[in-house]
């Protein structure tokens, strides 16, 4: 036998990506994962209601810690991330062109987009406050400031049709001002995702601030809403989808969390976002201090 034909593949095995680690789904199940054609390209985990409470564990475990860290400092790891997509940009664009039917131009320029999105986002790490904080203006000797903070853990419904730079566009906002995600992938389309978690498992991001799972979000996604220690929730990914919208508000009601409502229709991730992402997911915390003391 040739050496040519007595080698076999070494197939990959995509698993999930929860507290830093690539566990695979606690149910054992998977599901196949077809390119824009039909044909098969691998097996990706198949997420469970166990798997989505790990990784809200992770995500609040994290949360505090990357919370803490200086704005400066979340850009930095921010700015690391596009750096590593970047070397890895071929990867990227074979999973983009998989996925999306895109053309080899098309898929260059879609992961173009999505670097230069993270970059974009790490630019308002230490300037968002500035944006949206205050020094108010009171009647008394007081000092009255407005500073936001991070909502603590985020449930992410991941865009289903743009895998990529959709995904970049829900996730990089959310933990660029100290937030932790639980992000929901694409069913039909997780290979970008799963990539994307690779990176930021080698670009200094600590484990735990993005947890990523593959799998139906009809199935994970009203348990996420429900959960007591999920502070907020986006629903883009499921754009054109009102009743499970529906249903998703109502659960994440019971504990108050911040929703970011579900778009009638996918929007066009190649506009300028502007800053209603980052915003969706700040509080805003008022001081009053006494002048003088």
């Amino acid at each position: 036998m040739s050496p040519t034909n007595s080698r076999v593949d070494v197939r990959k095995t995509y698993k999930l990506y929860i507290g830093g680690a690539f566990p695979r789904s606690e149910s054992g199940h998977s599901y196949e994962v077809a390119d824009s054609l039909g044909k098969f390209v691998a097996n990706a985990a198949l997420a469970s209601r166990k798997d989505a409470r790990d990784a809200v564990v992770a995500a609040r475990k994290a949360q505090a810690s990357w919370a803490g860290r200086t704005a400066y400092n979340r850009a930095q790891i921010l700015y690391r991330i596009a750096e590593v997509m970047e070397d890895r940009r071929p990867q990227f664009v074979q999973a983009t062109q998989q996925s999306e039917g895109l053309t080899a131009a098309k898929a260059e320029k879609v992961v173009d987009e999505a670097i230069d999105r993270l970059v974009w986002y790490a630019g308002w790490a230490d300037k968002i406050t500035q944006v949206v904080g205050n020094a108010n203006p009171v009647a008394g000797p007081f000092f009255n400031l407005s500073t936001p903070e991070p909502t603590g853990v985020v449930a992410v419904l991941a865009p289903q049709r743009s895998s990529l730079l959709g995904l970049v566009s829900v996730v990089a906002p959310v933990i660029v001002t100290g937030n932790t995600a639980v992000v929901v992938s694409s069913y039909e389309r997780p290979l970008p995702a799963v990539t994307f978690a690779e990176v930021l498992a080698t670009s200094d991001v600590p484990g735990g601030v993005v947890n990523l799972l593959t799998g139906s979000a009809a199935t994970i996604a009203p348990w996420l809403a429900a959960h007591m220690d999920v502070n907020a929730i986006d629903l883009t990914g499921i754009a054109g989808e009102p009743a499970l919208a529906t249903e998703l508000e109502v659960a994440a009601a019971d504990n108050l969390k911040r929703v970011r409502r579900a778009p009638a229709v996918e929007p066009d991730w190649t506009l300028d976002p502007g800053l209603e992402p980052i915003t969706a997911f700040l509080e805003i915390k008022t001081v009053w201090h006494p002048i003088g003391i």
